[in-house]
């Protein structure tokens, strides 16, 4: 799954390369441990990414979900429980941003 990195993220990593690994040990740790599975978990970081209205996390997100054996629906079905809890403006967005990431890890257009 090769997605190349924001450039401002590459320069602080270059920079920082000890901040940069003690923040990806953590996030590795966290993910690891305790009982939900892995889709369970990719599902979790998709709703907090579309909860907090990061593009990119969403677009992460997918990437890793779809990697971590989350079907279409299954990411699509998601963040449509957030439309009674973010709104529908913001999760019609979220639901674009999803599209977005699904046509890049996929290859071709996604339906919402």
């Amino acid at each position: 799954m090769p997605h190349e990195l924001p450039s401002l993220f590459s320069r602080f990593k270059a920079a920082h390369p000890e901040i940069c690994q003690a923040f990806e040990e953590l996030g590795r740790r966290v993910h690891e441990r305790g009982s939900l599975s892995e889709r369970e978990r990719r599902l979790v970081k998709l709703g907090i990414a579309v909860g907090v209205g990061t593009e990119g996390g969403v677009h992460s997100a997918v990437r890793h979900a779809l990697a971590g054996g989350c079907s279409r629906e299954d990411i699509e079905h998601a963040v449509r429980l957030a439309i009674t809890t973010i709104g529908w403006p913001r999760a019609m967005a979220a639901l674009s941003w999803v599209s977005d990431g699904q046509v890049d890890a996929a290859g071709d257009d996604a339906d919402v």
